[in-house]
């Protein structure tokens, strides 16, 4: 079991002044962190990659495209900056030492149209994703999209949303990334969703129905673990939790109220939870 945690539970931007932090967290037991792209350029990270390894954690990568580089957009300038911007986050995470670039690469975060998904967006996202999954062969990073709740995207809501797009794109290098708490809104089964995308699930977050400390909310933890069990999942359980840190990233994913003491508090008690509910999956 490799386990992490992201680091948006602190910051939306990570720089040397959070390596004490990743020390703490590396001295809690965990295997790696999950760090958010949505700022600074490729010398900040490679700059950031060695202290990070000396810490013995590996940085994984997450990102959220916006408007400006939308790869579902029916505009090609726009796509052509989805792929400049999706192949300069692979060069990010190599330079960290990360191998998972996920989260919900196939479209802008909380961009809407105000109808569901047409076919030429999915097929745009797909092509998108697909020439950056080749690119990022090369590097050693692999990618998986994320399905966001229909308050976040309106693009891949679902375990079998987000098994189109990686059937349109046909390429290996690309899979699904499975978060529980977008999952506890949209699908009615955890298992089944589990069940559905087991052939290309590769990334999960673990991450609870109020974004708090997981084990203490609605979503379903033992069916989803023994599900992850049973399909043979052998990838990251990444914590994926929010606090009020940062206001303006806490405004923009709704969290108006804290759900537990302190971040540290969180992450050791999610570990815990981690462990033990996957070491109970296995009996």
């Amino acid at each position: 079991m490799r386990t992490g945690i992201n680091l948006l539970l602190w910051t939306t931007f990570v720089d040397e002044g959070h390596l004490p932090l990743m020390e703490q967290i590396k001295e809690l037991g965990y295997d790696g962190v999950e760090l958010p792209l949505g700022a600074g350029d490729l010398k900040h990270y490679e700059a950031l990659g060695p202290r990070i390894k000396n810490l013995e954690l590996v940085a994984n990568t997450c990102m959220a495209p916006e408007e400006k580089d939308n790869p579902a957009s029916p505009d090609p300038a726009v796509r052509a900056r989805a792929l400049l911007r999706l192949q300069d986050t692979v060069r990010m995470t190599t330079e960290l030492g990360g191998h998972v670039l996920c989260g919900p690469l196939h479209s802008a975060f909380k961009v809407f149209s105000g109808k569901g998904p047409t076919a030429d967006e999915m097929r745009w996202s797909a092509e998108v994703l697909a020439s950056a999954a080749e690119f990022a062969v090369d590097y050693g990073v692999q990618l998986y999209i994320e399905p966001l709740n229909r308050f976040e995207c309106y693009l891949v809501n679902t375990v079998a949303d987000a098994a189109k797009i990686v059937d349109l794109a046909g390429h290996p290098n690309l899979g699904l990334h499975y978060d529980t708490h977008h999952m506890h809104i949209e699908e009615d089964n955890a298992s089944a969703a589990i069940a559905r995308g087991a052939d290309i699930l590769g990334h999960v977050h673990i991450s609870e129905s109020t974004r708090g400390i997981p084990g203490t909310g609605q979503v379903a933890w033992e069916d989803t673990f023994r599900a992850l069990h049973e399909v043979g999942y052998d990838g990251w359980f990444t914590i994926e939790a929010f606090s009020r840190v940062d206001p303006d990233f806490a405004a923009a994913v709704h969290i108006w109220r804290d759900f537990c003491d302190d971040p540290m508090t969180l992450a050791r008690q999610g570990l815990a939870f981690m462990r033990d509910s996957w070491e109970q999956a296995q009996r």
